[in-house]
C-alpha cells in the first residue's frame, strides 16, 4: 500500500514538473526538463521521507527548530550587508555561506538537544513536581526470570518501566525459537510483562529509541540507559559490571534477594532435609526454601532424612549465600569436650 502510494506521488511530481515547464516558451524541451525535474523532486522527496522516519520524533522536532533559529541568526547577521558597497555576486555568495553554516549548526545542535528533550519530564516540572522521572529498564533475564513481577506487586518498585522494542524483539525470537526450553521461557517473559503492564503503581512504556550501530542487546541496554539517566534492573552478573563501569545504576534481582534472606548465626539450630551428598568426604547438602545451600559435615549418611543441625559458619559469594553446619550430636559433643577441658 505504502508503495502504491510513493508511486502515485512520483506520477503527481513528474505532471506538476511537466505543467510547470510548458509555460517556459524559450526553453527547447521544456516538456522532457519539467518531467525530469518533477521524477527528481518526487525520488528525492521519497529518500527524505526514509532518512526521517528512522529519526525519533523529538530529534526531527528539535532539528527543525534549530534550523529555523539558525536561519533567522544568518538573517540578523547578514542584513547590513545590503548597505555596503559590494557587487551583487559577492554579497549572495557570502549570504547563501552564512546562511549555510548557520542552517547547518542550528539543525545538528536542533537534533542533538531535541533527542534529549523529555516532554513529560518538562511538563513535570512545570507542575512543579520531580526533574528527574525515577525511569528504570528490564532486560531479558530478568523479565525471564519472573520475580520481578512479585516484587513490583508488592509496592516496592514504582515509577517509570522502559520497555525498549529491542528487548521485546529478542523476547519475542525466543519465544519463536524451535528449542522448547527456550520457547517456554519465552513466552513466561512475554507473560510477565502483560502482569507488569497490569499493575496500577506503574508506568509502563514501549519505547522506538535504537542504536543501529551497536549490535548486542546488552550494549544498546547501557547506551538507553545512558541516555535517559535509567536505572537497569537485571539479574546478569556481566551485564552488571558492565553497566557500572559506564556509571549507569544498576538494582540487581540477586543483590536484593541475598539481602532480605533470614540472618543465620553460628551456634544457630535448624532443621534440614539432606538431599544430596557434598563436594567434600563425608559431606551432605540440602536446601532452605528460597534456595539457600545447607552443607552439613558428616552428614552424608543421612542423605533422605531430616536431621537437626547447629550453624558453625556464613560464606556470601556472588553466586548467593552458603550455610556451613555440623549435626546437633556432633556440635554438643563439641561443647561438652570443651567445657571438661576446661
Amino acid at each position: 500500500m505504502i508503495t502504491l502510494f510513493r508511486l502515485f506521488f512520483v506520477l503527481v511530481t513528474t505532471v506538476s514538473g511537466y505543467l510547470i515547464f510548458t509555460g517556459l516558451e524559450d526553453v527547447q524541451g521544456r516538456e522532457l526538463i519539467g518531467a525530469g525535474v518533477g521524477v527528481l523532486a518526487g525520488v528525492l522527496a521519497i529518500l527524505l521521507e526514509l532518512v526521517v522516519r528512522r529519526v525519533p520524533v523529538r530529534a526531527l522536532a528539535g532539528g527543525i527548530l534549530g534550523l529555523a533559529t539558525g536561519i533567522i541568526l544568518a538573517s540578523l547577521v547578514t542584513m547590513p550587508m545590503k548597505a555596503l558597497p559590494i557587487p551583487i555576486a559577492v554579497t549572495a555568495g557570502t549570504r547563501f555561506l552564512v546562511y549555510a553554516i548557520f542552517g547547518y549548526f542550528g539543525l545538528v545542535f536542533g537534533a542533538r538537544k531535541g533527542h534529549e528533550f523529555d516532554f513529560k519530564k518538562t511538563v513535570n516540572v512545570l507542575k512543579g513536581g520531580n526533574e528527574a522521572e525515577n525511569i528504570k529498564i528490564l532486560d531479558t533475564s530478568v523479565i525471564i526470570d519472573g520475580r520481578i513481577a512479585d516484587i513490583c506487586e508488592t509496592g516496592f518498585l514504582d515509577g517509570v518501566f522502559l520497555l525498549p522494542q529491542f528487548i521485546l524483539h529478542e523476547l519475542q525470537h525466543i519465544a519463536d525459537s524451535s528449542d522448547p526450553l527456550k520457547r517456554a521461557r519465552g513466552r513466561r517473559g512475554l507473560d510477565v510483562l502483560h502482569r507488569i503492564q497490569k499493575i496500577p503503581n506503574l508506568d509502563v512504556r514501549i519505547t522506538e529509541e535504537d542504536f543501529p550501530k551497536i549490535k548486542e542487546v546488552d550494549s544498546k541496554l547501557v547506551a538507553l540507559a545512558r541516555t535517559r539517566n535509567a536505572k537497569v534492573i537485571t539479574n546478569d552478573f556481566n551485564l552488571n559490571k558492565v553497566a557500572e563501569l559506564q556509571g549507569v545504576s544498576v538494582l540487581n534481582i540477586n543483590d536484593l534477594s541475598n539481602a532480605v534472606k533470614p540472618v543465620v548465626l553460628p551456634g544457630e539450630l535448624m532443621r534440614v532435609f539432606v538431599l544430596k551428598e557434598g563436594k567434600e568426604f563425608g559431606q551432605g547438602v540440602g536446601y532452605l526454601d528460597d534456595g539457600t545451600m545447607i552443607v552439613v559435615e558428616n552428614g552424608r549418611k543421612f542423605i533422605g532424612r531430616t536431621v537437626d543441625v547447629a550453624v558453625t559458619s556464613v560464606l556470601q559469594t556472588t553466586a548467593g549465600r552458603m550455610i556451613f553446619t555440623k549435626l546437633k550430636e556432633d556440635s554438643e559433643k563439641e561443647e561438652y569436650t570443651a567445657a571438661t577441658a576446661g
